[in-house]
């Protein structure tokens, strides 16, 4: 597709729609627009603009598709498979300071809000008011936008699912300049095509988001925690089916290693509970009593020592807690402080597969000479593996990296798992995604993508183009 380059005409219009100190355009642009999380790759916006309402937004899309120019939309960069990266530059719809929380209607049990408004925003409002908002993805300082256009998921889902479960509507700005409005306060809808559920997850590919309305529970009374620590790794995930099959159902099952631990604790300069085992399952309860939580988390506690979990620590404590989740929190940070670059495989596969796949990348550490380290969401299946450059040089890097992913994708697909569980696709993981789903899928997403884009001009270049 050609596009057509920003000229001096394009620039002027943008600026009458929204004001000239919202207008950014060549070296006045940060390099921080330029990529995202893990800056994989990057590519400069030609005009950067800073939006306040649905009404800009149409408009500078109706402009850009009228001239053929690429759009791009962007929440606060935290992506981490260059989703948001501007690689045909154009222009670059910055939605953060779209940050308002419209609506909180107790009686339908929903929150409507702007694109740009935070995640940990939405936690604590909602939780002020006696509500909570269930999807927990990593990144708090997340926006909306960017959660709904790629489906984050978090360590909640294998209790409460994933964010698509959370949408009940949505307001999306078409490539033409059209408005749709999606859904709504409605519980259930079998009308016609689910549209609302093909902009959830499409990456910003398919339609800019400019409100949503989320759906939301009352906010549960009681949560508490356990650290379990296992000899090793199969034994801490064999036991994560036979949890589950305790129908005393966690929030979140997560998993880690010794190794990710003693990271996160150098990153952050802080003691975690206990490092001294080689696997742990961190695990969470939530409830209404204090009696109904206490029923549930023995349960799994009995089970897991009868089963040979080496300890059950309790965290209960406002100081155990910070201890526990500030290092889960800080993994990812960690690892990327231990090394000079890193990449990331989001893969998932059935729960039943997440030790054998986890010893795979093992054989590959020593096969290839590399670091990989992981963590993860054990009660959905949900990896996340990182490989590590460390002194590698980048020829070695870019060699190894192709090498690494191909072997742990390939893996996955003889798993019967998924290229990706909650990051998306965006540039970074495409040719891993066609490789699995084949023409066929490919060829019915890319209609899809022609349909609400016919020139191609919304974040060309991402996950099916």
């Amino acid at each position: 597709m050609e596009y057509n380059k920003i000229n001096d005409k394009d620039i002027e219009f943008i600026k009458e729609v929204v004001g000239i100190d919202n207008v950014l355009a060549g070296e006045e642009i940060s390099e921080d627009y330029s990529h995202d999380e893990l800056g994989g790759i990057s590519h400069m916006p030609d005009v950067l603009v800073k939006v306040h309402s649905q009404e800009e937004v149409s408009k500078i899309m109706k402009h850009a598709y009228e001239n053929t120019i690429p759009i791009v939309a962007r929440g606060s960069g935290t992506g981490l498979v260059g989703a948001s990266v501007p690689i045909h530059g154009g222009i670059m719809i910055d939605l953060t300071e779209m940050n308002n929380i419209l609506e909180l209607d107790e009686e339908n049990l929903t929150l409507t809000v702007e694109p740009g408004v935070l995640l940990m925003e939405i936690g604590k409002f909602v939780e002020e008011h006696d509500f909570f908002y269930p999807p927990d993805p990593g990144e708090k300082s997340a926006t909306i936008g960017g959660n709904i256009s790629t489906n984050a998921g978090g360590m909640r889902a294998v209790k409460y699912g994933v964010t698509r479960d959370y949408v009940r509507g949505l307001e999306v700005v078409l490539p033409t300049g059209e408005i749709l409005e999606l859904g709504g306060k409605v519980v259930k809808n079998s009308s016609g095509y689910g549209i609302k559920d093909l902009i959830i997850g499409s990456e910003g590919t398919l339609g800019i988001i400019t409100k949503a309305i989320l759906k939301l529970l009352p906010l549960p009374k009681k949560s508490i925690s356990l650290l379990i620590p296992f000899s090793n790794f199969d034994k801490a995930i064999e036991m994560v089916p036979k949890i589950i099959k305790s129908k005393a159902i966690p929030t979140a099952i997560e998993f880690m290693t010794r190794d990710t631990i003693l990271a996160a604790e150098e990153f952050l300069g802080k003691k975690f509970p206990d490092n001294s085992s080689d696997a742990y399952l961190l695990l969470t309860f939530d409830g209404n009593t204090q009696a109904q939580v206490e029923a549930d988390y023995e349960t799994v506690a009995n089970l897991c020592l009868e089963e040979g979990a080496l300890d059950v620590f309790i965290v209960d404590t406002d100081e155990r807690k910070e201890s526990v989740w500030s290092a889960r929190g800080a993994f990812l940070e960690a690892i990327k402080a231990s090394t000079t670059d890193i990449d990331e495989c989001d893969v998932v596969v059935p729960r039943n597969k997440v030790a054998e796949f986890i010893k795979y990348t093992y054989e590959l550490e020593k096969e290839f000479e590399v670091r990989i380290p992981s963590f993860g969401h054990a009660g959905d299946g949900n990896l996340h593996v990182y490989i590590c450059k460390d002194n590698l040089s980048d020829e070695e890097w870019e060699k190894k990296t192709k090498e690494v992913f191909q072997c742990m994708y390939r893996k996955s697909e003889e798993m019967h798992g998924l290229v990706s569980g909650e990051h998306g696709i965006g540039y970074a993981k495409r040719e891993f995604m066609f490789h699995q789903y084949g023409e066929e899928y490919v060829r019915i997403m890319k209609e899809i993508k022609k349909v609400f884009d016919p020139k191609n001009i919304l974040n060309p270049g991402k996950v099916c183009q």
